[in-house]
């Protein structure tokens, strides 16, 4: 396993972290992602611990608190073994102080994270989105009192704009409050937005990033291809309609090129997809998650070897799409791109 640091912190992370969205399985979205209970878990942590991979990363929103729960369970007795990473600001209800990152909210809600993971101290606290309602400062305050108190190590985001990272990391530098140090983001083959401003953000100020749904909310399996139905046992039967819109054709070209580096390199579709992540700039960890062993020790296999260049070249050309204005013009015209050239 390779570690990296997790941006400009000194924290070392694996490259491969584990996701345990499958732990709990309540509700509509996550009983369709897994059902993992505390043996099940136990197992898959076990695997994860012999491969290297030691950041588990849950939120409170995960199965109601059942994913936090089933995690502190299956790591007792070995705290001191792995690094905890949790999220919160989601809605766990629908009272009005249910939701968001107010100082009320964040206390009360690092309190049940605690309890939930039977341990005292989280390692990485991200808010799980940004909250319009709370004044940024309000935010920092409360994450350096916690910091300061030892209940949290590293502070991180999710899902953010641009803006709103960066007057955040503005802020926390101007009063002396810890920074975001990671940002937790959809990247993949199939959803490149984020090399359009987050990536060279993340660059410039040192914040790394935690890749969700690296085969793109699970259409980068290996099992959807062009002119074949979906498959029975597919989760996207009853996920598709929560996660990233896709485009068929550009995800059927997709496939077609993984297809061909993974018959090259001996490898799978999803090793091929982690890997090509694991070649990108800023990106500190990539986030698997697994409903079985078979399903974890296959993405396990995306370390340990690395994709040529001309293998990353045909991937980029596949994936590539016409970024938006105001990003357009410094892809496509000199002038511009002289000025500011892309990091990929």
């Amino acid at each position: 396993m390779e570690y990296r640091n997790l941006g400009a912190s000194g924290l070392k992370v694996p490259v491969l972290s584990f996701g345990t969205g499958t732990f709990g399985g309540q509700g509509p979205l996550f009983s369709a992602w897994g059902r993992s209970g505390t043996e099940e878990a136990r197992k898959l942590v076990d695997i994860c611990l012999d491969a290297g991979v030691n950041l588990f990363d849950s939120a409170d929103v995960y199965s109601n608190g059942a994913s936090e729960e089933i995690l502190g369970a299956a790591i007792k007795g070995r705290r001191d073994k792995v690094l905890i990473s949790t999220k919160m600001s989601l809605p766990m209800g629908d009272g009005p102080l249910d939701a968001g990152s107010s100082r009320q909210r964040l206390l009360t809600s690092v309190e049940a994270a605690l309890r939930r993971l039977g341990t005292e101290t989280i390692d990485l606290l991200q808010l799980h989105a940004f909250d319009a309602f709370t004044p940024i400062e309000e935010v920092l305050s409360t994450l350096d009192t916690l910091v300061r108190s030892g209940k949290l190590r590293y502070v991180g985001v999710s899902n953010f704009a641009g803006w709103q990272l960066m007057k955040s990391l503005a802020m926390a530098d101007r009063h002396g409050w810890p920074r975001y140090v990671a940002h937790q983001v959809y990247y993949s083959l199939l959803g490149r937005d984020y090399e359009w401003e987050l990536m060279p953000l993340a660059h410039d100020q040192g914040v790394g990033a935690l890749v969700w749904s690296p085969l793109g909310w699970g259409r980068l399996t290996g099992k959807i291809r062009r002119g074949q139905p979906l498959p029975q046992e597919s989760r996207l039967h009853a996920t598709a309609q929560f996660g990233p819109p896709v485009d068929e054709q550009r995800l059927y070209a997709i496939v077609d090129v993984l297809d061909a580096i993974a018959a090259e390199t001996g490898r799978t579709v999803p090793q091929v997809a982690i890997a090509w992540l694991l070649s990108r700039p800023t990106v500190s960890s990539v986030i698997i998650g697994a409903r079985d062993e078979a399903q974890l020790r296959d993405n396990l296999g995306a370390v340990g070897w690395s994709l040529g260049s001309d293998q990353i070249k045909r991937l980029d050309e596949a994936s590539a799409v016409m970024p938006p204005y105001p990003y357009y013009p410094y892809r496509i015209q000199e002038g511009f791109a002289r000025l500011n050239p892309p990091l990929v």
